[in-house]
């Protein structure tokens, strides 16, 4: 599967303020710029997404407006708010609720897979 097109060229200039307010849909998950290997992803949504993991990537979370809840498959939550940043590791299964929204930057590998799974518990990282 391709990885997600690039937003930002290099030697462009973008403010994320706007691309973020100006996600207005229930949810938006692009690819605004790439270093090296790994992208800057700009996701604003409503609601919850559903457990998965990545396999292969870290994945990093900062969040910029709202409040982001990260389940993580042990039982807990970690709540970000404003300029919180949290990091999961490569195959930790893990989902995210936006209370009631969320905007976040991530960081991860470009071409990262997603896994996504029926429960927490489901992952056996085959």
């Amino acid at each position: 599967m391709p990885a997600d097109p690039v937003q930002t060229p290099p030697l462009t200039i973008a403010n994320l303020a706007a691309e973020g307010a100006a996600s207005t849909s229930a949810y938006r998950n692009v690819v605004m710029s790439l270093v090296n290997e790994s992208c800057l992803r700009l996701s604003a949504f409503e609601g919850d997404y559903r457990w998965h993991c990545h396999p292969t990537s870290d994945e990093l979370f900062i969040v910029v407006d709202g409040v982001l809840a990260i389940d993580l498959a042990d039982g807990s939550t970690r709540e970000l708010r404003a300029w919180d940043m949290f990091t999961i590791p490569a195959g930790v299964v893990h989902r995210t609720r936006a209370l009631p929204r969320a905007v976040n930057l991530t960081v991860e590998h470009h071409d990262a897979a997603t896994t996504f799974v029926d429960a927490p518990d489901a992952w056996t990282g085959g």
